[in-house]
């Protein structure tokens, strides 16, 4: 008699992905602020756990599951941002290194803002907002997000042209609130 597979849905797809995974979550984090806690490693073991637990739906495909993924590193650096904007952690302040002084990164604040204006989005055009989701948090190249969504080339360039209008409108009027 066969043992039955204890692993759950997500984890053939995971095992099969988790290199690329990595390297987009390395991407994306080379992106954030200098001091940030999560390492790709720990942010691609995170969306892991939130994907592959208990009552965790299986994928249709690879889009659906880079979709699920993009939607996680979304939140889980979304998480870590609004903890580190906390007073008791410190606030507004940023730790910057000297030698990295120069470096221009985005804050918690840009990053929940962000959040905010991708939020009204995705009940504005979901399908731009999923395209923002993949390229912005998972990574992914135009034409790799173009792919997982299932659309064309000239109608993700229309997406993402409609998409990076929005959110600009939408941070450029929470910056002028201020």
């Amino acid at each position: 008699m066969s043992q039955p597979n204890s692993n759950p849905p997500a984890a053939p797809a995971f095992a099969e992905v988790y290199a690329e995974l990595r390297r987009l979550a390395a991407a994306r984090l080379a992106a954030e602020n200098p001091g940030q806690t999560l390492d790709a490693t720990a942010l691609v073991h995170e969306v892991y756990l939130r994907m592959a637990g208990p009552g965790s739906p299986g994928f249709a495909n690879r889009a659906h599951f880079f979709a699920a993924a993009a939607e996680a590193m979304r939140r889980i650096l979304v998480e870590a941002a609004r903890r580190k904007a906390r007073l008791k952690r410190g606030g507004r302040r940023r730790r910057v290194p000297l030698d990295e002084a120069h470096r221009a990164a985005e804050s918690p604040d840009d990053l929940l803002a962000v959040d905010e204006a991708l939020t009204e989005l995705e009940e504005h055009d979901p399908q731009a907002a999923d395209l923002v989701k993949l390229r912005y948090f998972a990574g992914l190249s135009h034409r790799e997000a173009a792919d997982a969504l299932g659309v064309g080339r000239r109608a993700a360039d229309r997406l993402w042209l409609l998409a990076r209008a929005w959110l600009l409108r939408r941070l450029s009027d929470r910056k002028s609130e201020k």
